[in-house]
């Protein structure tokens, strides 16, 4: 305790952390002004799967394990490591010299806290933490992990890129209840974050770590060297777009994540800006049920919607009709990936039928209730699911109340577990990075752990053993069988309504160099020049 006492003390010295001026070069030049997907309202990354908090962790904190665009894991904090001939017990080997941004040593109890909270909230995280014995540090630079029984993917599980990610925090901060917001953001990643200077609906900043120690091997989606080549990130909230478009025209803004679709030909003529898709692989959009209150906590009900689903009016929506830019996806598992099928799809492929729907409704026994969506009406590619699934289930004979908001307000909502006269809610909408979902470990829209699952707490223990089976499953033949039959339980039970694949541009001034590919905007290996 004396030792990290000192060497907090030791971080609030004037000079500590602090980056030196660049000769030659103003603020404006070594700052990098970028506008994100929807307003930061929750900073806690382990707490929420929003993406945009997502972006957030990305720049603060850093992973024992990263993964390259190649989809193949390695090491990133971690210098190596270890297993037991029994693969019970695991030993990971921290790098030296890695430090917290409040100058303290990153420590394997630090390790061992954090994982013991992000195994709690995340989907493969609680199916690991399920066969963990203990999370422990052997000493000060080696985490131990104890097994119950053997987790084959334990390094795979520790490089999850997206969604809820294995993000490594200071053991007092990670001790943190995993269902309460952490209140303080220190990480040990290439970027600190500015508590001072955040404002939600307004602003986050965030400024190079001087004391970060990056990897020597080229930077590869969220593996590899992460070099700050700018000293400052600057985080503006603009909700209009015409507004965003005209900043990132002028060069007042530096890169704008996710860009309307009917701005993008005006983006693609304009000088000094490059517009591009660094998520290759998609994004799947999906209507989520809240299976604990009615009508959606009867199936029959959920089924009846797949009836009337039509992704080609979602996939319109969202895209400003831009053919290019998306693909009808008649499977619960991301389309252009392994597990892409059309097992138990039938009645989302047939022939949209609104009486038969409405036939489906009656008989499953629908009273009436009033169905609350709730949605956000300043997300350009979320907005308009919710508006199209008010006109739809209106036409289908449903009390429908759409409350249209704010992403944040719905972040913060759909953690309610009230029923929606007193504050919940019946369906929301968003969508997921198709690699965030992309098998039965990670695809916390499948999966049914009930309270201990996604935002919406469906259950099904028959998903979660044949789930399980494929953890140990032996060959690939044996886990293509195992999601095929997770798939099929999928179309029957209906955890989520599968609106289809598109793809979201992203646009930079062509000053910027360095971006790079992958689920989340990487603020790291970007400069200018």
């Amino acid at each position: 305790m004396r030792r990290r006492s000192l060497l907090q003390a030791a971080a609030t010295l004037p000079a500590a952390g602090l980056a030196g001026p660049a000769i030659g070069q103003t603020m404006r030049e070594r700052t990098l002004r970028f506008v994100p997907q929807a307003n930061l309202t929750s900073l806690d990354p382990i707490w929420t799967t929003a993406a945009v908090t997502e972006n957030h962790g990305w720049a603060v904190f850093d992973t024992l394990f990263g993964l390259t665009d190649d989809l193949k894991t390695q090491p990133q904090m971690a210098e190596g490591y270890s297993v037991s001939d029994d693969r019970r017990s695991w030993l990971i080997r921290l790098r030296p010299g890695l430090r917290f941004h409040d100058g303290e040593p990153v420590r394997a109890q630090d390790c061992a806290a954090s994982l013991a909270r992000w195994s709690r909230r995340d989907t493969f995280g609680q199916s690991l933490g399920a066969l963990v014995e203990a999370w422990e540090a052997a000493d000060d630079r080696t985490l131990r992990i104890r097994l119950k029984s053997p987790f084959p993917m334990l390094i795979d599980a520790l490089a999850k890129p997206a969604a809820v990610v294995p993000f490594i925090m200071p053991e007092r901060i990670a001790r943190t209840d995993p269902f309460q917001q952490v209140t303080e953001i220190i990480g040990s990643g290439p970027y600190r974050f500015v508590a001072g200077e955040y404002v939600s609906g307004s602003r986050a900043v965030y400024t190079k770590f001087e004391g970060y120690q990056p990897r020597q091997e080229a930077p590869s989606r969220t593996a590899g060297g992460k070099l700050a080549h700018v000293e400052r990130v600057e985080w503006t909230i603009i909700p209009d777009s015409a507004t965003v478009a005209a900043a990132l025209q002028a060069g007042e803004i530096d890169w704008w994540e996710q860009i309307n679709a009917d701005l993008t030909p005006l983006l693609r003529r304009a000088r000094g800006v490059k517009v591009e898709i660094t998520n290759t692989l998609g994004y799947i959009g999906v209507a989520r049920f809240n299976h604990l209150h009615p009508p959606f906590d009867n199936p029959a009900i959920r089924r009846a919607l797949l009836l009337a689903v039509n992704q080609d009016d979602y996939l319109r929506a969202v895209t400003g009709n831009d053919t290019d830019a998306f693909k009808l996806c008649p499977s619960m598992w991301p389309c252009g990936t392994p597990y892409e099928s059309r097992t138990g799809a039938a009645p989302l492929e047939g022939r949209r039928d609104l009486d038969r729907a409405r036939t489906a409704l009656r008989e499953a026994g629908y009273k009436g209730e009033k169905v609350v969506i709730i949605n956000p009406s300043d997300f350009p590619t979320i907005g308009p699911m919710g508006q199209v699934t008010a006109d739809l289930l209106k036409r289908l004979g449903m009390n429908v109340e759409l409350v249209e908001t704010d992403w944040g307000s719905v972040v913060q909502r759909r953690a309610s577990k009230e029923p929606p006269e007193r504050g919940g809610w019946n369906i929301f909408h968003t969508w997921w990075p198709s690699i965030s979902i992309i098998n039965p470990a990670v695809n916390a829209t499948l999966r049914g752990q009930g309270d201990r699952g996604w935002f919406g707490w469906y259950r099904n223990d028959r998903v979660e053993a044949l789930a399980a089976e494929w953890l140990q499953a032996a060959t690939e033949a044996e886990q293509k069988r195992l999601a095929d039959a997770i798939q099929q339980e999928s179309f029957a039970q209906v955890p989520v309504l599968p609106l289809g694949q598109f793809f979201i541009r992203t646009a930079y001034r062509d000053s910027l160099s360095g971006v790079l590919k992958g689920n989340s905007p990487y603020f790291w290996n970007v400069r200018r020049g």
